[in-house]
């Protein structure tokens, strides 16, 4: 007997629609159900776990400490209960092949992706972007089967190539020359974070975050407009920045890499997209 109370992948979707929108009115208009119907589903939940899910004012709703942790929770279930649904009754027979690569990757293996699809009609492809560590994360959970990231070389991926970073400011409205000195940055354990506040350290320099985000082309534009200094790929180089270095006492960053991860028992259609992104990216064995 199951000693554990199951969760309702219907409950689940509410919770998450609620979460995604910050609105109970919104959620409602999402899964397509009455509001009443969304707050006594999330109640219910609340209920089944007897903790508190969301705080609520007469502004805005927001998660609890126990609604973060339940929400990875529910977007698994739900994706796994997706999953196996597709898998045996869908147009999926060819199983589902999960992928995840940075944000900055999506937009340019686009075409790639759609050939690789024409090519496997009865395959589905989940697609997951977002930071590298939690996609190394979520592989090494077994979440992902197949995942480009950028690291410092802590895992040995199955193929790499070099990442030159770039230390990024504005020609027009220069950072370094303040004081402190702004950064634009990713999140907390986001990507060169760490590598660019220690070397601002090991220099002396004050420093402050003037702008914190997720997505490598709105740093990009965060450092060029003058918002903070960054640290960034090469590629992410615009013409509004001024490349900084051994003239303001910034050493070159050449130890992060573009690896690509996949398992030993990787299924033929893993291997397959594996070589493509490997020809794509110039990535070497």
């Amino acid at each position: 007997m199951n000693r554990y109370p199951m969760f309702s992948p219907q409950l689940l979707i509410s919770f998450v629609a609620v979460c995604e929108t910050s609105s109970f009115t919104r959620a409602a208009d999402r899964v397509s159900l009455s509001q009443s119907t969304i707050s006594q589903q999330v109640r219910r939940l609340e209920e089944l776990l007897g903790k508190a899910l969301f705080e609520r004012t007469s502004h805005e709703v927001r998660l609890t400490e126990e609604g973060i942790k339940l929400l990875s929770y529910a977007r698994r279930i739900i994706a796994l209960n997706e999953e196996a649904h597709d898998a045996l009754t869908g147009p999926w027979r060819d199983g589902v092949l999960r992928l995840g690569m940075p944000e900055d990757l999506t937009v340019p293996t686009i075409d790639l992706l759609a050939a690789f699809k024409r090519e496997h009609p009865h395959l589905r492809l989940d697609v997951t972007s977002g930071l590298s560590r939690d996609l190394h994360r979520a592989y090494l959970q077994e979440e992902l089967d197949l995942v480009l990231v950028k690291q410092i070389r802590v895992h040995l991926p199955r193929a790499a190539r070099a990442e030159p970073l770039l230390w990024l400011d504005s020609q027009q409205h220069p950072a370094i020359e303040q004081s402190p000195v702004p950064i634009a940055v990713f999140p907390v354990n986001g990507l060169y974070r760490e590598e660019l506040c220690q070397t601002l350290d090991s220099l002396g320099l004050r420093w402050r975050v003037s702008y914190s985000g997720g997505g490598l082309a709105a740093l990009a534009a965060a450092s060029a407009a003058g918002l903070g200094v960054s640290l960034l790929p090469a590629s992410c180089r615009l013409p509004a920045h001024r490349v900084l270095g051994l003239a303001e006492r910034l050493p070159p960053v050449d130890n992060f890499e573009l690896a690509l991860f996949y398992r030993d028992n990787a299924s033929p259609v893993t291997l397959d997209l594996a070589e493509r992104l490997i020809a794509f990216c110039r990535l070497t064995r």
